[in-house]
């Protein structure tokens, strides 16, 4: 790939998106994916694995923010985490924002992911060298199922369900994150486009309802993903994400805030009929 090249991202056989590359900053087969940090014409800086968008410091806040502070404002007062993936570094750095937490364990499965992240993206990967933060280059999968009863809040920040994240989006996955969660914990995962990918929100729904008391999914507009809506699912052993009494950041947001928190668990009808019985099931 080359300056002004277009770097194309196909959803369907009908529909893709593309943007505009300016330079290409890093480009690497590692052996877990193909790997770019691209600057893009409109949003800046971009992480790229498998020619698929998975951030840009355009619009990253967005994600981070309200995968990171929609649960850690749901919990009264979350001291251990533990977030899944999320190499880039924006999820430990908004998670180090609460006071609260005194410990962040962070699994990525990719090495190369990080050190290219550390080097073209630092605005996001700061959060990864932050005191709180014991960063483990592993299998997040095998982590959750050797760590029991230990987390107030897990953050599976993980990106598409294919090649190393396949494994994240299943019934025996979750099964563990449950166990390694406290006994008043919670979780979120990132389930992709309602218009793009409703089997996903639809299946994971259903597992993980199975076996946490409240699931919920909710809602971001986050501009460099597919169709720009995302869905997001909580799944908590107690803690409503809609109870009385959820905290204002002590910092300046530039996407969350109580209110937002609050309106992005008001599902349109289009996206609440997903979660309706229809006989399909994530894998097991």
């Amino acid at each position: 790939m080359n300056r002004g090249d277009w770097l194309i991202e196909e959803q369907t056989p009908s529909y893709q998106t593309r943007w505009r590359v300016r330079e290409v900053l890093h480009e690497e087969q590692t052996p877990y994916q193909k790997l770019q940090v691209l600057e893009l014409e409109d949003f800046g800086r971009a992480l790229v694995l498998d020619d698929a968008v998975q951030t840009t410091v355009g619009d990253e806040f967005i994600y981070h923010e309200m995968i990171a502070h929609v649960p850690l404002f749901t919990h009264p007062h979350p001291e251990r985490v533990l977030i899944i993936g999320g190499g880039d570094g924006g999820t430990a750095r908004e998670v180090c924002r609460h006071e609260s937490v005194q410990k962040v364990d962070m699994v990525e499965i990719d090495r190369a992911v990080i050190e290219a992240c550390r080097k073209h993206l630092p605005e996001i990967a700061c959060g990864m060298d932050h005191p709180k933060v014991n960063l483990v280059v592993g299998d997040g999968i095998a982590w959750v199922a050797d760590h029991a009863d230990e987390y107030d809040v897990i953050i599976v920040d993980s990106s598409d369900p294919v090649g190393p994240a396949k494994g994240l989006f299943n019934q025996a996955f979750y099964k563990n994150v449950f166990r390694a969660l406290k006994a008043d914990g919670l979780f979120v995962c990132q389930v992709l486009s309602p218009f793009f990918h409703q089997s996903l929100i639809r299946d994971v729904y259903g597992v993980v309802s199975a076996i946490f008391p409240i699931t919920m999914p909710y809602l971001a507009v986050v501009p460099t993903y597919p169709s720009g809506l995302h869905c997001f699912m909580l799944g908590s052993k107690r803690h409503s994400p809609l109870r009385e009494g959820v905290r204002t950041p002590a910092w300046p947001t530039r996407w969350y805030t109580p209110a937002v928190h609050r309106a992005a668990f008001q599902l349109p009808p289009v996206v609440a009929q997903l979660l309706e019985p229809s006989g399909s099931q994530a894998g097991q």
